[in-house]
């Protein structure tokens, strides 16, 4: 994924002897030019709108509320699993604000970051939360409720890519997870009810993002299975007469961690103001803006000023899937439950 406002941090190679003084030299003032000039979120899909809003609110209130050299923060966004590999790949990342744990994961068991890097922030390193919900067309024409309606005849669904998108791969445990707790629910059943649902599913977005363009702007499709915030964005300020959002009556609890990558902040200098940068994402400020935006704050406070924005739903959490690890070895490996049942349909 192209970056807004690309970084470029150049490799010296340090010789011995006076060379090796200099090179030392050249690397610490880079480290401080770095340190000083900016930051580099490399964030998912349906956080654009936030992350633009909570960067200059951030540089703001490290200038001029804390005394520090002002910064620059710059986002990047994509599919989820899509910015982490790029983050593998070499973008030179100082913090990650991906749509799933397991993604953050990934970069850890590359060396990237500290195998324990959840517990170095509060709500296990998520500053908002979400959930999974439905965008239906105005008046809701087709009277899609809950879950079963996605599979009625005739109805298409929009959902993106499980495979590349973190918000997919919640949509699909929303749904496996509502099959598996109805009356005589096992896993078959989840199976059955998860080919069935990728049957009416037209075409397959690489990211949270594209799925929601595909079915505001390009007409596509009768639901969008989406991000909570997605969809309230859509039908709140994208196109108040023209969406309405349904709540489903059980739906998971989507939690998108943030992380710093140790390894990328070393090389960069930029220790400090990256784990500034998301301490930030907790403070009442912050917390606001998220909630603005159609993010489920964290802080209780924050929260109880918008219940009327965000009302009570009933949700279960990953955890009750048996955490990412499992997940994604069970579901989403080559050759995983995905791939099973829609290979079967495709």
């Amino acid at each position: 994924m192209p970056l807004h406002s690309p970084i470029t941090v150049s490799r010296r190679v340090l010789l011995g002897g006076t060379l090796a003084c200099a090179g030392l030299a050249a690397f610490g003032h880079q480290r401080r030019a770095r340190a000083a000039s900016g930051l580099l979120n490399v964030s998912y899909d349906p956080t654009r709108e936030l992350y633009h809003e909570i960067n200059p609110a951030f540089s703001e209130d490290r200038g001029r509320v804390q005394g520090h050299d002002a910064i620059i923060v710059r986002t990047s966004n994509g599919g989820s699993g899509a910015q982490a590999r790029s983050v593998l790949e070499g973008a030179p990342a100082d913090v990650v604000t991906l749509g799933l744990a397991r993604d953050i994961d990934m970069l850890a068991q590359h060396g990237l970051l500290a195998a324990d890097w959840q517990k170095r922030l509060p709500h296990n390193s998520t500053p908002f939360t979400s959930t999974i919900v439905f965008l239906v067309r105005k008046g809701n024409p087709k009277a899609i409720l809950n879950w079963p309606d996605l599979v009625r005849p005739g109805i298409q669904v929009v959902t993106p890519n499980p495979k590349t998108s973190g918000g997919a791969r919640w949509n699909y445990l929303a749904a496996w997870g509502w099959a598996l707790r109805q009356p005589g629910g096992n896993e078959t059943a989840a199976r059955l009810y998860l080919k069935a649902l990728f049957s009416h599913v037209p075409v397959l977005d690489a990211g949270a993002r594209g799925a929601t363009n595909s079915f505001v702007q390009r007409g596509m499709g009768d639901v969008l299975i989406a991000w909570e915030n997605e969809a309230l964005l859509a039908a709140k300020d994208l196109g108040p007469d023209n969406f309405d959002v349904v709540v489903p009556k059980l739906t998971i609890l989507a939690e998108p961690p943030v992380a710093l990558v140790d390894r990328n902040i070393h090389i960069h200098g930029t220790e400090a103001a990256a784990q500034a940068y998301l301490n930030f994402l907790y403070s009442r400020q912050a917390q606001k803006i998220g909630a603005s935006h159609y993010f489920r704050p964290v802080d209780p406070t924050v929260a109880v000023e918008n219940t009327e924005r965000f009302p009570a739903v009933a949700t279960f959490d990953i955890s009750s899937l048996g955490g990412w690890k499992s997940v994604q070895k069970t579901h989403f490996a080559a050759g995983g439950i995905f791939d099973q049942i829609y290979s079967a349909d495709n």
